[in-house]
């Protein structure tokens, strides 16, 4: 899996972002000096666990039969401040005749998605530079 963040000439912190043949917007909120075009990187990894959350749900959900309504999936996530601990908060919401166990059964399943064990489990990042020739310019 490969995402791309390409800088864009408007704020100095907005960028598109490209996933396969879909494009994203990121920018950071004009309190931190953005434009507010789009969600912060940080609010993408909160949207990337409750997005996975869901879809992990809504799968196993199906294999069972199972009905979850209009499944809701919540995630606030609160960065760590040095040496301390990154915190998510995932909320389901189910119907409210949802029996118990299949309750139980769906948290479980919930804290299974794959973004989830991700960032519980060791990541690991190595990173280098690639120099590229500017473009062009192009006449008017």
């Amino acid at each position: 899996m490969k995402a791309i963040a390409h800088r864009t000439t408007g704020s100095a912190f907005t960028h598109r972002i490209d996933i396969r043949q879909h494009q994203l917007t990121i920018d950071e909120p004009a309190e931190h000096g953005g434009a507010d075009e789009g969600p912060s990187p940080q609010e993408l990894l909160a949207a990337s666990v409750a997005a996975c959350t869901a879809v992990t749900v809504e799968m196993y959900a199906d294999r069972k039969g199972w009905d979850v309504g209009a499944l809701e999936v919540e995630c606030e996530y609160t960065p760590a401040e040095r040496g301390g601990v990154t915190a998510f908060e995932v909320v389901l919401r189910l119907p409210a005749d949802c029996p118990p166990e299949r309750i139980e059964r769906l948290q479980v399943i919930a804290a299974k998605c794959p973004v989830h064990r991700t960032l519980d489990g060791d990541v690991s990042f190595s990173q280098r530079v690639e120099l590229v020739e500017p473009a062009p310019a192009r006449d008017g």
